[in-house]
């Protein structure tokens, strides 16, 4: 990963970072009786414990992809400008599903907001492979993630 800007990296990864602060917000405390006691989840839900690593790193990883392609010397400024705009609008998104499910007990609004989600994600990785490809590939583990957490949301929706 040469050429990558620390500055404008840990820029991106603040960025991230604040948004997962604000979608930590929603998340439902222990004995949160919607989440523990009313919503009914598969068997096979993970653990509350994987989110917070998985979210982590997740999170390391986008900012990282940003960082790079805010990064990439000789860009035309046209295309991290927009690379910028649509990594930030998957990012509110990503904040929506937290508020829709967590905060507003939804998860036929989560079901919407994280299809849109996915093909945010799918927008940033092609907007990304046009600036830097490693960018993009940093992503992947990301949509596979909001690719399970969306056949979750919709098993959760329709269990409820």
């Amino acid at each position: 990963m040469k050429n990558l800007n620390p500055l404008k990296t840990g820029l991106a990864i603040a960025i991230c970072f604040v948004f997962a602060y604000g979608g930590s917000i929603f998340t439902p405390l222990p004995g949160s009786e919607w989440y523990y006691q009313i919503l009914n989840k598969p068997s096979w839900n993970p653990p509350d414990w994987l989110f917070l690593p998985v979210w982590t790193v997740l999170f390391l990883m986008m900012g990282t992809a940003m960082g790079l392609v805010a990064s990439k010397e000789g860009a035309p400024v046209e295309q991290v400008r927009s690379a910028w705009i649509v990594f930030v609008g998957q990012l509110v998104l990503n904040l929506a599903w937290s508020t829709a499910f967590f905060g507003l007990h939804s998860p036929l609004l989560a079901m919407g907001v994280i299809v849109l989600l996915w093909a945010a994600i799918v927008v940033t990785m092609m907007q990304f492979r046009a600036v830097v490809p490693l960018a993009a590939w940093l992503l992947v583990p990301y949509l596979a993630w909001v690719s399970f957490a969306g056949f979750l949301n919709f098993i959760i929706w329709q269990m409820n």
